[in-house]
Formats: structure tokens, C-alpha cells, sequence
């Protein structure tokens, strides 16, 4: 029986900053601006073993929900794992964030992680090749994923750091700003419906500015994009009251936004925010939404590129 893998970790330091990744989960476990943290994580990477938030981690192979935990693809009908309820959360039991990655660091400021996900992992079929490629460039962190499947399969990978800006009491007071006036409808629990619902007439307008705190009942909703959008422009931006802004560049369609007012145990609710771009979630099930479907010829990637400013 093969020996569990031992945690890793790798620093990379930039300028002002500094970044920690461990091998797990391809988790970012701390970012900092000089002594301010501007992420949430523990400081013991054991915790993250049980960890059930996706703390920092990489999550796929698909992120978000798959409703019912099954989908059909090529006349086939696929299982997977449940984890949520009825259905799969961020990739099922087997996910990329509970797995231990191959961690090389290049240069002070680069990090590469990769992981071979076997064919009928968490139920999901055919083997893909993950690359995460961490790299930090003050006042930037821009991450570069890339996913080689063998045969069609779905992808949807998403970056799940909960980002505070150096907050300790909560981020209710932060602003949030989104390049987008639609998101997705869902059920009560979660899964999207297929009907894409006007922001701003149902409370989740965020297109201008508004405070974290000002949507009572929380955000866990995935905002969607346009399609002809300048991919150049920031698709968030997130304001601290100490001044501090995130802009986040992204090239997915959308984006999952949560803002941990479900979270019961430390770090306690409503701490950081989650800015998750990644393709629609339960796409595999709505043919309506942009396919999630990659293959050995269309392989998948994605940039993510967060900037700091302003403090």
C-alpha cells in the first residue's frame, strides 16, 4: 500500500510580496503585501487535510455544481461521486483540490504544479494532464492553467482564494464591483436552472460598486459575462476600506462569487470573499450554456491575473 504523500511547500517573494503553495490541492496558503495577509488560510498546512471550504485551493475537474451527480456525453452516461447534498461539488470526493500535486519552483517568483488525473476519477472518464503554473510579479499574481484530457471530456477548473485585503473582522465594509448585469438562476441547492436572471432587479447588482454587507441574504451566485467583452478589462473589482483594490482579469466566461456567510467554523462567516472565474457550472447538463467539453485536439486553459493597488 503506497505511503500517503508528505505536504510541501514552496515561497515565492516579489517586490513586496510574498506567496506560500503547497503541494496539496495546489492550495495558495498565504499571499502577502508586506505584513498584510490578503488571502485567509492556516498557518499549519495540516489543516487543509480536512479542510471542507476549498481554502486556496485548485478545484476541478469540474468546479462548482453538477446537478444529480451524473451527466451524458457521447451516448454515454456518466456517475459521479456526491458530495453535496445530491449532487457533485467541485470536482466530487476525488477532486483536484484532494490531491497531491508534483511541485517544481523554477525561480523565486515561479511555481509549476502538475497532476495526472486517471480515467474514472471521481466518476468523470479519461485521463487528463493538470498544469498550474503560480507566478508572482509584484504588483501581480496571474495563474496559468492548462488541461490535457485524452479523450472528450468536462473541464471547468476554478482558483478558490478567499480574499479579505488585510481585513480581520470580516469584509461586509469592502466593495464590490463585477463586469457583469446577469447571473444564474438556481434551486435551493444551488444547482442552475438554465434561466440567466437580470442582477440588478433581483438584489445582485453589482456592475457599480456596492458593499459586500448590503445583500442580507449573502452572494453564492455565478455572474455571467458578456461574450464580446474586451478580455484586456478587469472583470472585479474589490475594494477594501483601507483602501486596498484587487482587480481581476480573466478570460472564463463568468464567475462563482461567494461570500462566506455560510461558513459556521473558523475562519468564521463572512471573513473573505471567493472570486471564482470558471466555465458556467452544471453545464454538462444545459445545453444552453457554453460547453465545458475539451478534447486531445481543443485542450483547455485559463488566465487568471490578480493585481494589487491603492493602500
Amino acid at each position: 500500500m503506497e505511503k500517503p504523500r508528505q505536504i510541501e511547500t514552496a515561497i515565492l517573494t516579489d517586490g513586496d510580496m510574498s506567496l506560500s503553495v503547497l503541494n496539496y490541492g495546489a492550495i495558495t496558503q498565504g499571499w502577502w503585501f508586506k505584513d498584510t495577509p490578503l488571502i485567509l488560510g492556516f498557518d499549519d498546512p495540516g489543516a487543509y487535510l480536512s479542510d471542507t471550504r476549498y481554502l486556496g485551493a485548485i478545484v476541478g475537474r469540474v468546479a462548482n455544481r453538477i446537478g444529480g451527480a451524473r451527466f451524458d456525453l457521447g451516448g454515454e452516461s456518466f456517475d459521479l461521486s456526491v458530495n453535496e447534498g445530491k449532487s457533485t461539488l467541485h470536482g466530487g470526493k476525488e477532486g483536484l483540490s484532494k490531491q497531491f500535486w508534483d511541485l517544481e519552483q523554477r525561480t523565486r517568483s515561479e511555481v509549476v504544479l502538475r497532476y495526472v488525473s486517471s480515467d474514472g476519477e471521481s466518476g468523470f472518464s479519461g485521463d487528463i494532464r493538470f498544469e498550474v503554473r503560480v507566478c508572482l510579479q509584484f504588483p501581480r499574481l496571474a495563474y496559468s492553467i492548462t488541461a490535457q484530457p485524452d479523450r472528450p471530456t468536462p473541464i471547468s477548473i476554478a482558483q478558490h482564494n478567499y480574499y479579505t485585503l488585510g481585513a480581520k473582522d470580516g469584509v461586509d465594509e469592502h466593495k464590490l464591483k463585477l463586469a457583469s448585469n446577469r447571473y444564474l438562476e438556481i434551486d435551493g441547492q444551488g444547482i442552475p436552472s438554465g434561466s440567466v436572471l437580470a442582477a440588478i432587479e433581483n438584489g445582485l447588482g453589482f456592475s457599480t460598486p456596492k458593499t459586500i454587507g448590503s445583500e442580507s441574504n449573502g452572494i453564492d451566485h455565478y455572474f455571467c459575462f458578456d461574450q464580446d467583452r474586451d478580455l484586456k478589462a478587469p472583470i472585479a473589482e474589490f475594494t477594501s476600506p483601507s483602501g486596498l483594490v484587487l482587480t481581476v482579469y480573466s478570460d472564463q466566461p463568468g464567475a462563482q462569487v461567494y461570500s462566506g456567510y455560510k461558513m459556521t467554523t473558523p475562519p468564521h462567516a463572512s471573513r473573505g470573499v471567493c472570486i471564482e472565474p470558471s466555465g458556467y457550472p452544471n453545464a454538462p447538463n444545459i445545453s444552453s450554456f457554453p460547453s465545458i467539453i475539451y478534447t486531445p485536439e481543443n485542450p483547455y486553459r485559463q488566465e487568471l491575473t490578480l493585481e494589487l493597488s491603492g493602500g
